[in-house]
């Protein structure tokens, strides 16, 4: 099974009603690369795919990856932010 993860999911500047899935305090400025380090270190397989967008805001922010795995989505999101923000 696998699952999308779009930058937008971390970005600060969101709120929960824009896309953001996180809490406030783990949030960051994402980009595509930051994402992809950190989903490496947890040894996660993943695909960056550079060109995708957002559905929602469709004209700003590029890439989504999608990761291989069994694990709910929001548990893989909440993951990869801690280890961004090593909380």
């Amino acid at each position: 099974m696998s699952i999308t993860i779009y930058p937008a999911y971390f970005n600060i500047h969101y709120s929960r009603r824009e896309g953001r899935r996180i809490p406030k305090n783990l949030a960051f400025e994402p980009k595509v690369d930051t994402i992809a380090k950190a989903l490496r270190a947890l040894g996660y397989e993943f695909e960056v795919e550079e060109e995708k967008r957002y559905p929602r805001f469709w004209w700003s922010e590029k890439g989504r990856i999608i990761v291989d795995t069994d694990e709910k989505k929001s548990a893989v999101i909440l993951k990869i932010a801690r280890k961004v923000r090593n909380v």
